[in-house]
């Protein structure tokens, strides 16, 4: 073992404010808003407050795809939460959703607004809302396709807050925690290499909510697009993973879908916020910055 070394955990646990790595100025032990801040409103039934991370991608990457079967009620207003700034602590977007995370949906269309967050819940919400989309209506095919969107939601933490936080974003690099979340990761593309090795996609020959909310996490790891730690983990290894990610890359919706609220890499790749289907031709960022002198 490589760490010089061995914390002793104090009898009592105190909140270290300094403590924390690349997120420390935003994570806390306590819930509830930290200031008065009203979200904006559009004129569209789903209102989304998001940010261009995985668990992002799949609700924007969901309603472009509702939009692409001609479903119009599923447009929507997508508005940026910039998460490092703290504005998921804000009072409006708490009311949304009490677990201060991204993303999180309003569903204006009825009497009454819904609130919806928890990635998975919304994509089951917006499914269902839009007559069983990319979601099998009942029997074995649906209970397979919930049982991989829940094996996602139980995984990518492993792979998110775990590896990924001890491999990128730690204060330092500890041997222990980058070896005991790579083993865990590895053996999640593992059973996803199985599988796709004897299907097309995850719940079957048919593109559900499933590989919506797999691909933005598994798909971005296998192309090396996550943590830079395509080599580390050996990747090329997992050939059926590879294939369905590209696959699902290939779509038009899943294109679109990945450039809202996104906010890094290639200009001409970041939609910041999204309000009518024409903003992707004319709001990215490489149209909307200011000329080079």
């Amino acid at each position: 073992m490589s760490d010089t070394s061995t914390y002793q955990p104090p009898r009592v646990w105190t909140w270290d404010q300094a403590n924390g790595g690349a997120f420390a100025s935003i994570n806390r032990p306590i819930a509830g808003a930290t200031h008065e801040r009203e979200l904006p409103v559009g004129r569209h039934p789903l209102q989304l407050y998001s940010l261009g991370t995985p668990n992002g991608v799949k609700v924007t990457v969901m309603l472009e795809e509702l939009l692409a079967l001609g479903h119009a009620g599923a447009e929507y207003d997508a508005w940026l939460i910039r998460i490092n700034e703290g504005q998921q602590f804000g009072s409006g977007f708490v009311a949304v959703n009490p677990n201060s995370k991204i993303p999180a949906l309003l569903d204006r269309s009825g009497p009454q607004p819904v609130r919806v967050f928890e990635s998975g819940a919304i994509l089951m919400y917006l499914a269902e809302k839009f007559g069983n989309a990319f979601l099998p209506a009942g029997g074995a095919a649906r209970a397979e396709c919930l049982s991989w969107l829940f094996w996602q939601m139980g995984s990518a933490p492993f792979l998110g807050g775990g590896f990924g936080h001890f491999y990128a974003y730690a204060p330092t690099k500890q041997e222990y925690p980058i070896n005991r979340y790579a083993m865990e990761v590895k053996r999640q593309l593992d059973v996803l290499n199985r599988l796709l090795s004897e299907r097309r996609y995850l719940a079957g020959d048919d593109y559900t909510v499933a590989d919506i909310a797999t691909w933005p996490w598994y798909g971005a790891l296998v192309k090396g697009l996550m943590y830079g730690a395509g080599e580390f983990l050996s990747v090329q290894d997992y050939p059926h993973v590879i294939r369905w990610a590209d696959e699902i890359a290939q779509r038009p919706a899943v294109q679109r879908g990945r450039m809202v609220n996104r906010v890094q890499g290639d200009p001409a790749s970041q939609l910041h916020e999204r309000h009518e289907a024409s903003d992707f031709d004319t709001k990215t960022q490489d149209k909307l910055a200011p000329p080079s002198a």
